[in-house]
């Protein structure tokens, strides 16, 4: 193979690479626990977006259980995002994992 040719290619990946990055960076995941109580919202950079607390959930005496409820419905977002960005990485390198890339 030409290795001006396969300059060209990985440019074009990095070129694929930066806009499904940037559209993942626009897509929104979201988590709720506790029966509706947590709403944890990320992006597909795993920046957190919102929390949404339900005040009847707040509880001074117990803050240990909107502690766990928060961590559970934040963790659970951002697995969903991490399987969301795989799902779309897959189908940009035709499913071969490139360490690194996410």
């Amino acid at each position: 193979m030409d290795i001006n040719a396969l300059m060209q290619q990985a440019q074009q990946f990095q070129g694929r690479l930066k806009e499904m990055q940037e559209e993942l960076a626009g897509r929104q995941i979201s988590s709720t626990v506790g029966g509706g109580m947590v709403t944890a919202t990320v992006n597909g950079r795993h920046q957190l977006l919102r929390l949404a607390i339900d005040p009847e959930v707040i509880n001074p005496g117990d803050p240990a259980m909107l502690q766990d409820l928060v961590v559970a419905a934040v963790n659970d977002a951002m697995q969903q995002a991490q399987a969301m960005i795989a799902q779309e990485m897959s189908k940009l390198t035709g499913g071969i994992k490139i360490p690194g890339l996410f």
